[in-house]
Order: C-alpha cells, then sequence, then structure tokens
C-alpha cells in the first residue's frame, strides 16, 4: 500500500484548529459570532489579557482565515470571516462522525 497524500482539507481543518488551540481564541470566536463585528478597544475592555496579547491572538485567527478585519483609523473592526466560518463548520462535522468499529477498541 502506497502513503497517501495529505488532503487540502486536512491541512485546512488543522489550520483551524490550531487556531481553535487556545481559550483565549475560542472566547474572542465566541464574542465576534455574537455580534456584527467588534472593535479591538472593545475586546480588550472585556478580555483578561494585554492590549499587545490581544493582537496577537486576532492576527492567528486571521491568518487562519476565521475573522476579518477592517482598518478604520485609529480603530480595527472585527467580524467573522463567514465563508470560511461555513468551512471550519464542514470539516469539523466531517471530523467528528460516528465512531466505525467501536467494540474493538473498547477494552484497550
Amino acid at each position: 500500500m502506497s502513503k497517501k497524500e495529505l488532503t487540502v482539507e486536512q491541512e485546512q481543518l488543522a489550520r483551524f484548529a490550531k487556531a481553535l488551540g487556545n481559550p483565549i481564541r475560542v472566547a474572542i470566536l465566541e464574542m465576534l459570532a455574537n455580534q456584527s463585528c467588534c472593535y479591538h478597544g472593545d475586546m480588550s475592555e472585556v478580555l483578561p489579557i494585554a492590549k499587545s496579547t490581544l493582537s496577537q491572538h486576532l492576527n492567528e485567527l486571521k491568518e487562519a482565515g476565521l475573522i476579518q478585519g477592517t482598518i478604520t483609523p485609529p480603530t480595527v473592526r472585527y467580524c467573522i470571516n463567514e465563508e470560511n466560518w461555513k468551512k471550519a463548520k464542514n470539516l469539523f462535522s466531517a471530523l467528528f462522525v460516528e465512531v466505525k468499529n467501536e467494540d474493538n477498541c473498547k477494552t484497550l
């Protein structure tokens, strides 16, 4: 049997998962998912981290494609990237399907 290459979907899912690998980033996404947009300054007043640390987390989420930002000096407004949000939802849903042959692993 030959080795299989990773799919684009597997690589994208891993990128989304990495971005979700910090509880602050999860909190940011929850905040943005519950409103149309949010300003950097507003988030820094709510989240228990420094503004510079918040910026790093926002950049990680933006690089993963889960959020997008609009710069209107002196503020930056962030919102969910709806296209990639749907893609992430579908990829995670596909990953967390019913387990096959679960009886074989129960006694390990």
